[in-house]
């Protein structure tokens, strides 16, 4: 206990360290979380954070199908499996490179589930027609529907047989047929009991007996009975979807709701060897997030009907609300919840002396949970969900069917007991120290592995074992340790000692914006504003966004300033600080513009530096996260900006006037209007006129382009001259230049007599 609080303790200051970006880090693994991100071979993960021996996965088939939603196994130890898209039963040997028979094939959608009878035939149940065929294990050609014998027709149930069970049933529910066949299971006398669905009820027939029908054994206002199984008494246990009951039925079709489950569907049940039931649970009661299920056979059915929750996760490959949640029953006890998980759902149980086996989706995990509640990941198969299983016989072996794809592993033991951690990313270049273990650990070897690309198929050094406790590997930026367990071993935390090297911090973009300001005083409503973003970004018109260095940041417009933005990273994490330099055309020196500055903006009075052509220069330092001496410095120069606040000048201001010309009452007279305009720093970008204090008019330069520091402008108005009195008329121009700095002057017109 002293050594995990120590360890704990030492993955503490680690964060701290890390966040601070100095001195030694130390990446744990203690917790179960941490270990699931990692890969077992015959290695088993406790919920109290160890690595032990475990059981050891070995994938035998991948068949053609989706789903192997259920699987048998015969006294011999040969395998069927059911599958789903195709709707098969597929029969495997356990002999090396003996190949898989189609031993049935149906045009239905599904096959869901396959047990052997006491005389020794194999069932199997489709979907949505409702059948149950009784097939020939041993046969050497493919049964179909048409040439496999049918014990059990849902479409040919009577409404007398439909309502036997239940008297008060109402006339419209008297032919209501099931749709589903979820489970079967046989009683000591070799009769069949059926688990329907859409409604829910238990069908009972005796296949030994040609011709029988098959009799309503238990009838339920449920959607689903999902699962069943025997208890030492010879009561049938089921579980309904629906409301998520457990039921305890006599061999007389008595039922007695056991369990009323907080969750909606109970997916599967097991009985212990001393009597206890154990539930698994999974779904919302108050609500069905998910939506009808259409389902087609072969151009010949078209029904849609709403399948348990959990097997429409499965067909979606998507998650349940609230995870899964396991119940024991004892008798005489209250029930108790022994397991629940928010991620993992529970397909199918099965009660061993060593705890009771849990095989789930849609991470496909392996659990193994004993009776105090504690448990262990022993498995994590190769497909998205782990659906089913049977028990080899003779043998501590169990078969798995899983989904997505469809597959059948065998679950037992395992020559190798190794385990492969998640990888670690220093985020730069690091030397490795010590590997710490947690102490009372035993019967380990540890090796390690480093590179510098997160794949470690690409270019990684070979396993390592360490040196005296020391990491062996060399220096890189990702490290992946391995444990061999040999037998009887356990390991808890484990935490890894490194050092990122120090590195030069990096200056990724600079960016100067002339006539821009960062204001943080509120902003006038009239304003205009100016999106300053890097030229890498691609990225304009985005209001600032703290959160992310690459989102334009929305800044004032003022001719009289200069803002800088950059955006700079340090591949050890430290924390940076920078200063700014400016240097004008021709000169050889950078001057100190700013330094000590924290964010990465800046803005400054652009009246500061005469007109003229600069850059900036921003140099980052990590000396707020290094020892003295030890800082480093990375920086970059930006494009080259001017510098312009002088306005231009007007010079050369001419008016001069025509003869008069009469036309009755209206006697104008030309004025041809000539200046010269020019800049001391940037080019002329545009001119406008006003007559008399008037609109402004555009004009454009002699030679109509507008790109030099001087440029000259002529045009001509006319002016009317009224009789008998001398008109005088005020024209003003404007000048701007490229960067909106604007020279005015004026000249008043004398328009003479007529």
């Amino acid at each position: 206990m002293v050594a995990s609080l120590a360890l704990s303790a030492l993955a503490a200051l680690a964060i701290s360290q890390f966040s601070q970006a100095q001195g030694t880090h130390l990446w744990t693994q203690s917790q179960m979380d941490d270990f699931e991100k990692g890969t077992p071979q015959g290695v088993a993960i406790t919920s109290d954070g160890h690595l032990r021996e475990g059981p050891g996965l070995t994938d035998l088939l991948t068949t053609p199908s989706t789903f192997v939603w259920s699987v048998a196994v015969d006294k011999n130890g040969v395998a069927y499996a059911a599958t789903g898209s195709p709707a098969t039963v597929l029969r495997v040997g356990m002999q090396k490179d003996e190949k898989p028979f189609t031993l049935f094939k149906t045009k239905d959608l599904t096959v869901q589930v396959v047990r052997f009878g006491p005389d020794g035939s194999l069932y199997a149940a489709t979907l949505p027609s409702g059948k149950v065929y009784k097939l020939n294990p041993g046969a050497t050609t493919t049964q179909d529907d048409s040439s496999a014998a049918v014990v059990f027709d849902a479409e040919k149930l009577s409404a007398t047989q439909a309502a036997k069970a239940d008297p008060a049933t109402k006339p419209e529910e008297k032919s209501s047929k099931p749709h589903y066949i979820w489970d079967l299971a046989f009683d000591k006398s070799g009769r069949l009991y059926i688990a329907a669905g859409d409604p829910g009820a238990i069908y009972r027939v005796d296949p030994s007996k040609p011709g029988a029908q098959p009799e309503t054994f238990f009838k339920t206002d449920e959607a689903h009975i999902r699962t069943l199984a025997w208890d030492p008494n010879g009561n049938l246990i089921a579980g309904s979807d629906g409301s998520g009951l457990v039921y305890r039925i006599s061999p007389e079709g008595k039922g007695y709701v056991l369990f009323d489950s907080p969750l909606r569907e109970v997916t599967s049940v097991a009985v212990a060897a001393d009597g206890t039931i154990y539930a698994a649970c999974v779904g919302d009661k108050g609500h069905n997030p998910l939506p009808p299920l259409p389902v087609q056979g072969m151009a010949t059915i078209t029904i849609t009907v709403v399948q348990p929750g959990s097997l429409q996760a499965a067909n979606t490959s998507t998650s349940i609300p609230a995870g899964s949640e396991i119940y024991a029953l004892t008798e005489n006890q209250a029930p108790r919840q022994v397991w629940a998980d928010k991620d993992d759902i529970v397909y199918a149980l099965a009660a061993r002396p060593d705890g009771l086996i849990a095989i789930t989706g849609n991470r496909g995990h392996i659990f193994r949970i004993a009776q105090d509640g504690s448990y262990a990941d022993i498995g994590h198969l190769s497909a998205q969900q782990g659906l089913s299983l049977a028990l080899e016989p003779d043998s501590e072996n169990i078969l798995i069917g899983t989904g997505n794809t469809g597959k059948l592993a065998r679950l037992g033991k395992s020559a190798t007991h190794e385990y492969a951690s998640d990888v670690l990313d220093t985020g730069a270049f690091a030397q490795f120290g010590r590997i710490e273990v947690e102490p009372g650990s035993s019967g380990y070897k540890i090796l390690t592995r480093t590179g510098n690309i997160d794949q470690p198929a690409r270019g990684w050094t070979d396993w390592q074992p360490l040196n005296e406790g020391q990491v062996a590997s060399p220096s890189g930026r990702f490290l992946q340790w391995k444990v061999e367990l040999q037998p009887g071993a356990s390991m808890g935390t484990v935490g890894v000692n490194y050092l990122p090297v120090n590195t030069a911090p990096v200056v990724d973009d600079l960016v100067v914006v002339p006539g821009a300001r960062l204001n943080p005083q509120p902003q006038i409503p009239s304003q205009q504003t100016v999106n300053i973003s890097f030229p890498s970004s691609g990225q304009d018109g985005i209001v600032f966004d703290a959160g992310s260095s690459s989102n334009p940041i929305q800044a004032l417009k003022d001719r009289t300033a200069i803002t800088v933005r950059w955006a700079a990273h340090d591949d050890n994490g430290d924390k940076l600080i920078y200063s700014l330099y400016l240097r004008g055309d021709g000169e050889t020196v950078w001057r100190l513009l700013k330094d000590k500055i924290h964010d990465e903006a800046y803005s400054f009075d652009a009246t500061r530096v005469p007109d003229g052509g600069y850059r900036i220069k921003v140099v980052a330092s990590s000396s707020p996260s290094e020892p003295p001496g030890n800082a480093l410095t990375g920086e970059k120069i930006s494009d080259r900006f001017v510098v312009d606040t002088t306005p231009p000048v007007v010079s050369a201001f001419k008016a001069i006037g025509g003869p008069v010309n009469c036309e009755g009452s209206h006697c104008p007279r030309p004025f041809e209007i000539t200046f010269d305009a020019e800049d001391a720093t940037s080019p002329i970008a545009s001119a406008e006129y006003s007559l008399d204090a008037g609109p402004w008019q555009y004009i454009d330069p002699v030679g109509k382009i507008s790109d030099s520091r001087r440029e000259h402008y002529e045009f001509k108005i006319n002016l009317d001259v009224e009789s008998g009195q001398t008109s005088e008329h005020l024209i003003t121009v404007r000048v701007y230049d490229r960067y909106d700095n604007v020279g005015l002057a004026k000249t008043v017109i004398p328009a003479g007599e007529k």
